[in-house]
């Protein structure tokens, strides 16, 4: 029976996209004189809502060039435009602002798009010890980090002090590969403050909030729940931890919100990059709140940590570090 329903609201569904829905855009293009495109453009204002709406009337369009546009490269997006506005009978002397919403909108797509092959680019090249730009981009992380403790070798213990699993960092970077240094470079030189902050709690974390119950216990059960201590985590591997996050939330298409709404045409990798520093701060302030009693729980606060992400991402109007500084990176809503 559920089988049944599913199919027959599949059906409808699919009778309003290809039936209903298109009669209703022709009588109101009749009605209003214009396009769908005005529409969007005249009711929403700059950013993401605007350009989730056009992004979403150009993929659904039947017609080709329309949904052509959004792989359009970006040397040929003015081109595109000039055809969409010639498609859609819209004279550009009597509606010019049309061309430049439509030009800044698909700007934003196309960027979005390079923005994920780049990303994915990055990720998927493993961190090489035999190329000397790898690691220069490894030392340099470490004398941002450790700018008074000089390595003692390429190989050593000394790189658990920023967090690495053992003595040599590139088998930490599988996962995500070059991504994850890039990450973890940028927020240790574009906000070395924060970082060194958030290293060193890391390291020697504050002591927690004591229930009032744990006074009734003895010194056995008191040592065993280490009601004394809080617990710490591994800075980089959970930085490579983070880049994950941010980078399954670009791939899923959940930072659009964020990245229509802060970068005023193609997003780049700095803005993605800017993404990952708000994430790492505020992953480090989430961790604090929810106060783990072992570094065992630390997928149950990864998780929950993601889903009041999401939750945040599908305000339309949400940017997570507008302004592109690192150094105040706190959630607003435009």
């Amino acid at each position: 029976m559920k089988h049944f329903l599913r199919v027959v609201t599949q059906f409808f569904v699919f009778l309003y996209c290809k039936c209903l829905w298109r009669g209703l855009k022709f009588v109101i293009r009749k009605v209003t004189g214009r396009c769908e495109l005005q529409r969007i453009c005249h009711s929403n204002k700059p950013g993401a809502r605007r350009t989730l709406k056009i992004e979403s009337s150009l993929r659904y369009s039947k017609n080709e060039l329309c949904q052509s546009a959004l792989s359009a490269h970006p040397d040929r997006v003015e081109k595109t435009i000039d055809d969409i506005m010639t498609l859609k009978k819209v004279n550009p002397d009597t509606n010019p602002q049309l061309g430049i919403s439509l030009q800044a909108s698909l700007f934003q797509i196309v960027g979005y798009r390079s923005l994920v092959a780049e990303v994915e680019k990055l990720r998927r090249e493993p961190y090489d010890c035999e190329n000397p730009d790898h690691e220069e981009m490894l030392m340099k992380l470490w004398k941002t980090l450790r700018p008074d403790s000089p390595l003692t070798g390429r190989i050593s213990k000394q790189w658990c002090e920023i967090g690495f699993q053992g003595n040599d960092p590139k088998t930490d970077f599988r996962g995500m590969g070059l991504l994850g240094l890039h990450n973890l470079l940028y927020f240790a030189e574009h906000d070395k403050a924060t970082a060194l902050q958030v290293l060193h709690d890391s390291l020697q974390p504050k002591h927690r909030n004591i229930p009032k119950e744990a006074s009734k216990m003895s010194k056995a059960e008191w040592e065993q729940k280490n009601f004394d201590k809080a617990i710490g985590y591994s800075f980089a591997i959970v930085g490579i931890n983070i880049t994950d996050l941010a980078y399954s939330l670009l791939v899923s298409g959940a930072l659009k919100t964020h990245l229509y709404n802060v970068a005023p045409e193609m997003p780049s990798l700095s803005h993605f990059q800017q993404t990952f520093c708000y994430l790492m701060q505020e992953f480090h302030r989430f961790w604090i709140e929810e106060d783990p009693c072992d570094i065992m729980e630390f997928n149950r606060v990864r998780s929950k940590f993601h889903r009041r992400v999401l939750r945040q991402l599908k305000n339309p109007d949400m940017a997570l570090c507008p302004h592109f500084a690192a150094s105040d990176l706190h959630l607003v809503n435009l």
